[in-house]
């Protein structure tokens, strides 16, 4: 049985087209002059019992509609949608005990009160055993050190310990599938490293679901075996991550440190090699080279003919860099 199975999933809104000024305004207010957006068009996605799957899309993609369907929050406009066997917009509550939520920054814990107290209010609501709690708990201590955080009102705990314990609450009342959106946004490293060798231990423990939307590679590259890329409210890839650079073998970044101001010798750089993604961190130049198209010495001996290069190193392709293709021209 699929932990979640989408079949010709589409939700289309109805939007109104405004005008501007207040006379516009006044206008729209009698207005019937309305456009259609699918945000999601024709989905098919099947995903087992335990896997850890990246959800990924630029800024309006359509993944949080997605997830607002699987979580029964929007009901889609035309397929069928399954979620632990359930429709989750028909049975919205019992879907809700089943499901572990995490949105971003924006806790269910609640503030004034120690993670303990929010803990015992979610086992409550949730129906969770005494036995079943306590386990948890135990659980938890054994992955993290939390009993300093239990007793430590959620308002004075900094950004990576409230993630860390909205992670911990979702899972407290051992769900199906677990919902992670933007888990480690605005986090240091070592809290990132944290979350993700937390959310990779409750997986394996709990075989728990784990459906991930994020803009952090490292998080994909840490936790997903499988990734499904959506732009546009259309599926553009779906399958394990390792076949995707695989697609991309011939892909190289050249990366070099030239003198000079490297903001301008970038922008000089992609003027000498329009064909080419090129980039630039704190004092590295990244050249993407598609070896099928141009091999590297060519690109190499063309920039040392205008420029000294101090340093250079050579990569296989990234999954950001993978992804970030697939952003900008899609798979054929």
């Amino acid at each position: 049985m699929y932990s979640i199975e989408m079949k010709n999933v589409s939700k289309e809104f109805k939007v109104l087209n405004r005008h501007e000024g207040l006379k516009g305004s006044l206008k729209d207010l009698f207005s019937r002059d309305y456009k259609i957006i699918r945000a999601v068009d024709n989905i098919n996605m099947n995903i087992e019992q335990g896997e850890i799957v990246g959800y990924l899309g630029p800024n309006g993609a359509g993944k949080s509609t997605t997830i607002k369907m699987m979580t029964g929050v929007l009901e889609p406009t035309s397929g069928e949608i399954l979620v632990g066997g359930n429709v989750p917009y028909k049975n919205r509550t019992k879907n809700a005990q089943e499901i572990g939520v995490v949105f971003g920054q924006r806790s269910q814990l609640w503030w004034a009160l120690p993670l303990i107290e929010s803990f015992k209010i979610l086992k409550d609501i949730y129906g969770v055993s005494d036995e079943d709690y306590n386990n948890m708990l135990t659980l938890y201590q054994s992955l993290v050190d939390i009993e300093p955080l239990l007793h430590k009102p959620v308002r004075q705990m900094s950004l990576g310990q409230r993630t860390l314990s909205d992670i911990l609450a979702a899972f407290l009342h051992n769900p199906k599938i677990v919902f992670l959106d933007e888990p480690t946004i605005g986090l240091d490293v070592s809290m990132k490293a944290k979350i993700r060798t937390l959310i990779h231990a409750l997986n394996k423990e709990k075989n728990t679901t784990v459906i991930l939307t994020t803009h952090d590679m490292g998080d994909v590259d840490a936790l997903c075996q499988r990734i499904v890329i959506i732009d546009k409210g259309k599926m553009l890839y779906d399958n394990d991550t390792m076949h995707l650079k695989n697609f991309f073998g011939s892909y190289r970044t050249l990366k070099i440190r030239i003198d000079g101001n490297l903001k301008q010798q970038t922008e000089k750089i992609k003027f000498a090699l329009p064909d080419f993604s090129i980039s630039a961190d704190e004092e590295w130049i990244s050249i993407l080279i598609d070896e099928e198209k141009a091999k590297v010495m060519e690109v190499l001996n063309q920039l040392q003919s205008s420029y000294e290069i101090r340093d250079m190193q050579l990569e296989e392709i990234s999954t950001e860099d993978v992804i970030k293709k697939i952003y900008e021209e899609g798979v054929e």
